[in-house]
C-alpha cells in the first residue's frame, strides 16, 4: 500500500507552487496573453507547464507550511514579481501605441477615436493600428518565448525569500513611466521627421502663394504623406521593438 505524509506532499509541491505563481501572475497582465479573449484555463495550464519545466532551476527552497505567515510574504513576493515583469512588457508595448498616437497626431487622424473592446479603453486609429502590429511582431519574433526566459532567470535573480517588497527597491518599476515617453518619441521619431518637413513646405507655400487654401491643401497632403511614411517605416519597426524589450528585461536577469 502506498502511503506518504504532509511532509512529503509539501517537498513534491513547493519546487512547482511558488514558479507556478509567478507565472500565472506573469500571464494575467502579459500582453496578448492577458487579453480577456485568452481563457482563464488557458493561462492556468500555461503557467502549471511553465512552473513544471522550471521547477529544477531555481535554487532549493525550503517547506514551508502554507497556513503559516511566511508562506504569505512568499506568495505577495511571487505576485509581485510575476505582475511588475508584465507591467515591463506593456511599457513597451504603451510605448508603441504612444508612437502611433504622436504619429496620428502630427498626420490629423487623432480624430478617428473609436471604444476598443478588449482593451475596454478610447484609443485612436493610429494608436490601435501600431498596437495591433506590435501585438503580431510580439508573437512572430518569440517574444513570448523570451519573456518566459526572463521570468524562469528570476527564479535565480531573484530566488523565494521572506521579503516580498525587496525586489522592487532593488528594480524600481515606478521609474519605468518616462519610458513610455522616451521609446516611444524613439519609435515615431521618423515619422514626426517627415510630416513635420511637410508642414515646413506647407508654411512656405501658404506665405508665398497667400491665395490657395492652405487648410484644404494641408490635409490631404499631410495624410498622405502620413500613410507614405508609415508604410515605410514598418520594416524598420522591429529593430527599436526588440530592443527597448531587452532592455526592459535585462532588469530581471542575472
Amino acid at each position: 500500500m502506498i502511503s506518504f505524509n504532509e511532509a512529503q506532499v509539501m517537498a513534491w509541491l513547493t519546487p512547482v507552487l511558488w514558479p507556478f505563481l509567478r507565472v500565472l501572475a506573469l500571464f494575467q497582465v502579459l500582453p496578448v496573453f492577458g487579453q480577456r479573449t485568452v481563457p482563464a484555463r488557458v493561462r492556468v495550464a500555461l503557467a502549471f507547464m511553465v512552473a513544471v519545466c522550471a521547477s529544477g532551476v531555481g535554487p532549493p527552497v525550503p517547506v514551508v507550511a502554507l497556513d503559516s505567515a511566511l508562506a504569505v510574504m512568499l506568495v505577495i513576493q511571487q505576485l509581485v514579481i510575476g505582475v511588475t515583469l508584465g507591467f515591463a512588457v506593456r511599457i513597451v508595448f504603451a510605448a508603441v501605441e504612444f508612437a502611433g498616437e504622436l504619429a496620428g497626431l502630427q498626420m490629423g487622424m487623432n480624430f478617428a477615436g473609436f471604444f476598443d473592446p478588449v482593451m475596454a479603453s478610447q484609443s485612436t486609429a493610429a494608436s490601435r493600428f501600431f498596437a495591433t502590429l506590435v501585438a503580431f511582431m510580439f508573437i512572430v519574433i518569440n517574444g513570448h518565448l523570451t519573456v518566459i526566459e526572463t521570468v524562469v532567470e528570476s527564479l535565480q535573480a531573484f530566488p523565494v525569500s521572506d521579503q516580498p517588497f525587496a525586489f522592487l527597491h532593488k528594480v524600481a518599476p515606478q521609474q519605468w513611466g518616462a519610458q513610455v515617453f522616451s521609446m516611444g518619441l524613439w519609435v515615431a521619431m521618423p515619422m514626426i521627421a517627415v510630416l513635420m518637413f511637410v508642414n515646413l513646405v506647407l508654411g512656405v507655400i501658404s506665405r508665398v502663394a497667400p491665395q490657395s487654401n492652405i487648410f484644404a491643401l494641408g490635409f490631404p497632403i499631410t495624410m498622405g504623406v502620413g500613410l507614405v511614411s508609415m508604410m515605410a517605416m514598418l520594416p524598420m519597426m522591429q529593430t527599436p521593438f526588440v530592443a527597448a524589450l531587452e532592455r526592459m528585461l535585462a532588469v530581471f536577469g542575472h
